[in-house]
């Protein structure tokens, strides 16, 4: 029986391998998402300087007042929107996208197809 921790065990692996590949540079930063039952996260990484830029979640005030439940599609969508935004203002306009080990699909697909509809590049 696989268990809870082995899939997460499985996705970290997953992470390390993407994470290998790939690197935001301040030119073109890392779209990081990191998602869990109750609430999703996005946050805009210079990982030559191992800074934020720009970060969003369904614990924002800005999303949850919009949303009842910050684990479904709609919340992904909207964090999405919100970290675009955020990183736009900042002068972000391409990233690379690091879905953290998970598939893309559902809440991480959404969250990236709202992310390029509101304006940023990858």
């Amino acid at each position: 029986m696989i268990t809870k921790e082995d899939r997460n065990l499985a996705r970290k692996r997953r992470h390390l391998r993407v994470r290998n590949r790939i690197e935001g540079t301040a030119a073109r930063p890392r779209l990081n998402v990191y998602r869990s039952n109750k609430h999703i996260y996005a946050q805009v990484i210079d990982d030559v300087t191992g800074s934020t830029v720009a970060s969003a979640s369904t614990v924002d005030k800005e999303v949850s007042a919009e949303v009842q439940n910050g684990g479904n599609v709609e919340a992904a969508r909207k964090v999405g929107e919100l970290v675009a935004k955020r990183a736009i203002e900042k002068g972000i306009t391409t990233v690379v996208f690091d879905r953290g080990g998970y598939l893309y699909h559902g809440r991480v697909q959404a969250l990236a197809d709202a992310a390029r509809s509101a304006g940023l590049q990858f």
